[in-house]
């Protein structure tokens, strides 16, 4: 009987566990869906969207000419331009934060949809 008692209790231990998991990853998904629904929507993205495509679009490229100019004159561009802005911010050189980013989306999202 003791046996039982402390297996049914391991149980709802793991069950309540899994549930908080669960919880967790409900709660994490619409974050981590923001990103895909902007690709989705065609909208620009610092997550998502390509430097190539970012500087084929005359309103993205200025964003970033005001934003970060010196990814425009980089000498390397042509090799970064299948990466994204969070792809080139790994990298220190890049001189590119959460804090830079940020300033980016929020520009990029101010742009009108076409």
């Amino acid at each position: 009987m003791r046996t039982l008692l402390a297996g049914l209790a391991g149980i709802s231990v793991a069950l309540a566990a899994a549930g908080v998991m669960a919880q967790d990853a409900a709660h994490a998904a619409p974050a981590a869906a923001s990103p895909a629904a902007a690709a989705a929507s065609g909208r620009p993205s610092v997550e998502t969207t390509t430097i190539g495509d970012l500087i084929a679009n005359d309103k993205t490229k200025a964003v970033l000419a005001k934003d970060y100019g010196p990814l425009l004159t980089y000498d390397g561009l042509d090799q970064i331009k299948g990466m994204t802005l969070r792809d080139i911010s790994k990298f220190p050189q890049a001189q590119l934060d959460d804090a830079k980013l940020a300033v980016i989306q929020k520009d990029f999202d101010a742009i009108p949809a076409s």
